[in-house]
């Protein structure tokens, strides 16, 4: 029985079967000519999720910074360690990318999390609840106490992270003359489906998956 580690030795050589062997030229010019992707993507680290088998990319096409929940923290340069922020910096400062994609997903355990910890469960982990804070003004709870169902969570989620970005002087500089689109998307992992949210209100626009639901009505 092939085991966990042995598996990624084995796909290690089928990518390199694939660009090393049959086409040498596009991975030489990465390595000799540096990347120029058009697209910065920020995805959640959830294993389900990996953007670039979910959207069929090539080396050196995407720029991809992946964290708990897809989240953008806001704008606070300081001395602390943010991960996230200099990876957009990295894009969009200095790879001069056109698009930044929030791609956020269906069950996803950091909104879980988020909405445990707003219904007041206690965590029992140290980094991953004041992570999460940073979309916490999707999850507000109703009289009754009770939070808004998951998928509610994860797009409005998006949409502030969306927001976030334009805190960045930098990126709104860029948004504001054109030469920056920003973008949110959510995956549906049951039914494959790739939806736009609006930054304004977090409304779900379907991009990908009528036909599915179609088909299968037949």
């Amino acid at each position: 029985m092939v085991d966990a580690i042995d598996r990624l030795v084995a796909g290690f050589r089928g990518f390199r079967a694939r660009y090393y062997e049959q086409r040498p030229e596009r991975m030489r010019e990465l390595a000799e000519q540096g990347q120029s992707p058009e697209v910065m993507l920020i995805a959640c680290s959830d294993s389900r999720v990996d953007p670039a088998l979910l959207l069929d990319s090539e080396p050196g096409e995407i720029f991809i910074v992946r964290n708990v929940a897809n989240l953008v923290p806001p704008y606070g340069p300081d001395d602390g360690h943010h991960g996230t922020s200099a990876a957009l910096e990295f894009a969009v400062r200095d790879l001069g990318v056109s698009h930044i994609v929030v791609l956020g997903h269906s069950a996803c355990g950091g909104i879980q999390a988020l909405r445990a910890a707003v219904s007041g469960e206690p965590s029992k982990r140290e980094f991953i609840a004041p992570w999460v804070e940073i979309a916490k003004d999707a999850c507000p709870c109703d009289e009754g106490e009770s939070v808004p169902d998951q998928s509610i969570v994860e797009r409005d989620a998006i949409r502030i992270s969306l927001a976030n970005l334009k805190g960045f002087p930098w990126i709104a500089e860029k948004v504001a003359c054109g030469q920056v689109q920003l973008h949110g998307w959510w995956v549906d992992l049951e039914n494959g489906r790739l939806c736009a949210v609006d930054p304004d209100n977090g409304d779900m626009r379907e991009i990908v998956g009528g036909e599915l639901a179609a088909d299968g009505a037949n």
